[in-house]
């Protein structure tokens, strides 16, 4: 998360203290790429590894990362997310050549290993993947933000930002997600393997635009994060999550454009990495202000690279897929990078450090190949790519150089595994990492399997016997087995029902177990209509709302019966419309009540569903069924224990 001793803008004092600094620092930058500072006589890679931690018998979130944190002080390379229940590894920058590959998954193992040791005293256990399937919405609200004065200023500084009342999330896959949310800590859903190229400063243009040619295939095979709150979406969902979790903005009535502070970029990169930068300061406010205490040209003139302390804020701040940095290495000289962000956490650390070899190769392969990837393929077909790559993930079809229409998987077997085999071996790299890694990736390409697939396919399987709750645990409890073995992803056999041997329900909140896909009606429907629906749809309860989704009552087929036998016996015509026989303020609860909660309720009430009810608006319901189930499955496992 960068910088953390920083601060809101709360004056305009502030305000103009920090602009001074941020524009003495681009001075300062292009100063140094005049005068041939940046360092150029060495090519090193680096990596973070970003995780979720979660309870050993439930599967779901475990806000613990302060006491794990406390409990790994001792380590330099360990640091906390924006949430509670997520950390951070970083891994030592190596130059790129020889073992190198081979050394950043030894260290990563070596590194999650101690953590994993350590949260075990937490009942808690890591995982790596791009989104956590068992998340739930109520997850991601403030209590949760890891307590840093870095991101409560964060957050606050996006807020002041926000046009409209809320945050939105409309996506749409197998299933439709469409919820509001009242903080940007959705950004917290996202867990990735952030891979680190430095680059001269006379090649980061074109190595920049060959990263944004890259991003879609790299995206595309890579994709681990299908699952969002239990509904099936974008094979990489964070790509759409991450830019809407921050997206300040609203509709107008008119067509003015304004950029998301999370984006692709708006075009090729022409003549320097100053572009990037000019333009984000340009286009974006400071969110963020950060005291300094060194002054950049006083450094420069003492012959020392700085810091570029306001830079790297307001850099920190524009999420870019393809982020430029600037850095200072141990040597004292200064150099840029390429941080690759398109990359999710998982499936395992063997596959994160394949796909960190396949950009890499990729990247110094396409380099050594075309002088300039910009006349091989326009700006407009790289950003549509990119889109398709997010949707549709291994499954996407791209359009390439010369306006090529081709998969995926055929793009990454016939044209970019060669590439990055080159690449590999002109940087010196292993030839024993370089089949290892690049393996790993023809493999996952031949048999058309990555970790979203396994996911999708283990999901849809999985709630075809058991409930959403249970279905995500088991997964999840599958994902984290899995990656204790270390085998890769495309290898990994779909989980069965009776793999999770333990599953406790009774902690449970109603909102993961409430049915959300309603069927309701209006005071105004007609009964006969209630019947000939309820009958339709084999349900026995039919919550009444009225047009803004506020509950308004209920039906239930005994309440039918009653009507129809009553019809029988008097004149017909005296209840025709729903408000003549529903029951009206019906017992409701809340979503964040347990499910024991309301078990209580309707035993000792004699009810047989309850409606579930936030804030006036009708938002589920749980029925006697959905305990059935439950119970029905807690008996088949003691059974057969």
């Amino acid at each position: 998360m960068g910088e953390q001793r920083v601060t809101m803008v709360d004056t305009e004092e502030m305000m103009h203290n920090f602009m001074r600094n941020l524009l003495k620092d681009v001075q300062a930058l292009e100063y140094m790429l005049k005068n041939d500072w940046v360092e150029k006589d060495v090519i090193r890679i680096g990596a973070e590894q970003e995780m979720c931690l979660v309870d050993k018998k439930t599967f779901k979130p475990a806000p613990v990362a302060v006491d794990a944190l406390e409990k790994l002080k001792k380590y330099k390379w360990i640091d906390s997310e924006l949430a509670r229940f997520n950390l951070e590894t970083n891994l030592t920058p190596r130059v790129f050549k020889g073992n190198c590959l081979s050394k950043m998954e030894d260290e990563l193992n070596t590194n999650l290993d101690k953590i994993r040791n350590k949260v075990k005293s937490l009942d808690s256990d890591i995982i790596l993947t791009g989104i956590l399937p068992t998340l739930r919405k109520f997850d991601l609200e403030m209590h949760n933000l890891t307590p840093k004065p870095r991101y409560f200023a964060l957050m606050e500084s996006i807020n002041r930002q926000l046009i409209g009342n809320a945050y939105e999330l409309r996506l749409l896959g197998i299933d439709e997600l469409l919820v509001k949310h009242d903080s940007p800590l959705l950004e917290a859903c996202n867990t990735s393997f952030q891979v680190h190229l430095q680059v001269t400063p006379d090649s980061f243009v074109k190595m920049y635009n060959i990263a944004q040619t890259l991003a879609a295939p790299v995206t595309a095979i890579g994709a681990n994060s299908p699952i969002v709150f239990g509904k099936r979406l974008w094979h990489e969902t964070r790509i759409a999550l991450f830019q809407q979790a921050l997206d300040v903005r609203t509709t107008h009535d008119h067509m003015r454009e304004r950029s998301p502070r999370v984006s692709f970029g708006s075009g090729w990169l022409k003549e320097s990495i100053m572009e990037i930068y000019k333009e984000d300061i340009a286009r974006f406010r400071v969110l963020l202000s950060a005291e300094t205490e060194e002054d950049s040209f006083e450094q420069i003139a003492q012959g020392k690279a700085p810091k570029l302390k306001a830079l790297q804020v307001h850099n920190s701040t524009v999420y870019r897929w393809n982020r430029p940095c600037y850095g200072i290495s141990d040597n004292g000289k200064p150099h840029l990078r390429i941080e690759n962000r398109v990359l999710p956490a998982g499936p395992t650390v063997i596959d994160e450090v394949a796909n960190a070899a396949f950009w890499l190769g990729a990247m110094i392969g396409m380099a050594e190949e075309y002088d300039d990837i910009r006349t091989k393929i326009s700006w407009e077909d790289v950003r549509d790519n990119f889109g398709k790559a997010a949707k549709f993930g291994i499954d996407s079809q791209f359009t390439w150089f010369g306006d090529e229409k081709i998969g995926a998987c055929e793009l990454v077997l016939k044209k970019l595994l060669p590439l990055a085999r080159k690449g590999l071996e002109s940087r010196k790299v292993d030839a024993a990492d370089i089949k290892k890694y690049l393996g790993i990736i023809e493999q996952r390409a031949k048999r058309h399997m990555n970790g979203a697939r396994w996911q999708l396919r283990a999901f849809t399987q999985l709630i075809k016997e058991v409930n959403r709750d249970e279905a995500l645990a088991i997964m999840t409890s599958a994902i984290i087995k899995n990656q204790m073995k270390g085998l890769p992803g495309h290898l990994w056999e779909l989980p069965k029902v009776k793999d999770l041997t333990e599953y406790s329900p009774t902690k449970l909140l109603v909102d993961e177990l409430m049915e959300t896909d309603l069927f309701t009606v209006h005071e105004n429907d007609l009964i006969d209509f209630v019947a000939e629906m309820m009958d339709w749809r084999k349900i026995r309860y039919m919550p009444v709302e009225d047009h803004k989704g506020k509950l308004c009552g209920l039906v239930t087929s005994r309440l039918l019966l009653r009507h129809f036998t009553n019809r029988n016996r008097v004149e017909a015509g005296n209840e025709n419309a729903v408000r003549d026989i529903m029951i009206r303020n019906p017992i409701t609860i809340s979503p964040k009540a347990t499910v024991m909660e309301a078990m209580y309720l309707m035993r000792d009430n004699k009810l047989g569903c309850l409606p579930v009810v936030k804030d006036e608006e009708l938002i589920g319901i749980i029925t006697e069924m959905d305990f059935l189930r439950v119970s029905g499955r807690l008996m088949d496992r003691l059974d057969k224990g």
